[in-house]
C-alpha cells in the first residue's frame, strides 16, 4: 500500500488521550492502524501541545508511551491555522473548536475523527470536504476495505 491510497485522518486530542487510556477501544485501534501504516494520522501543533498537557495532567503514567509514539511513529503534524482561517469558522462552531476544524480543513484530510458529538454535529452542518466522524464510525467505514 502506498501513502497515496491511505486515508489521511485528523485526530483530535480526546481521541489520542482515549487511545492511550484504553488500549482496547476504537481510538486505540485507529492509532494501531497508523502505527501499522494503514492510515496516516494527522494532527496540528495545537493538538500535540494539548495532548502532552492532558496526558501529563490526567495520565502521567502514559507519558513514556506517548514519547515512544511521537518518536517511533509520529503523526503528520500540520501547522496551526491562521487567525483568519479560525475566524471564518468561529461563528459556525464552538469558538474553542474552530482552530481544530480549520486545521483539519486546511490540511486537506479525508476524515476528522473526534469523540465530541456536539463538535461533530457542528462540523457536519458546515459540509466540509472532509468527513467528521466518531472513532467507531471511522473503523466501521474501513472494515469493508480489509
Amino acid at each position: 500500500m502506498t501513502a497515496d491510497d491511505r486515508p489521511r485522518v485528523f485526530l483530535d486530542t480526546n481521541v489520542l488521550v482515549s487511545a492511550l487510556y484504553s488500549p482496547g477501544g476504537p481510538p486505540a485501534e485507529i492509532l494501531r492502524r497508523h502505527i501499522d501504516g494503514r492510515i496516516i494520522a494527522v494532527v496540528s501543533r495545537q493538538v500535540v501541545d494539548e495532548l502532552i498537557r492532558a496526558v501529563g495532567r490526567k495520565l502521567p503514567e502514559a507519558l513514556p508511551l506517548l514519547r515512544d509514539l511521537l518518536l517511533s511513529a509520529p503523526p503528520e503534524i500540520v501547522a496551526d491555522p491562521s487567525a483568519e482561517e479560525v475566524e471564518q469558522l468561529a461563528s459556525s462552531v464552538n469558538r474553542p473548536d474552530a482552530p481544530l476544524l480549520a486545521a483539519a480543513v486546511s490540511a486537506g484530510v479525508d476524515y476528522l475523527v473526534s469523540g465530541d458529538a456536539a463538535f461533530l454535529r457542528e462540523a457536519r452542518r458546515l459540509k466540509p470536504a472532509l468527513v467528521p466522524i466518531t472513532p467507531r464510525q471511522f473503523l466501521q467505514r474501513l472494515r469493508p476495505e480489509r
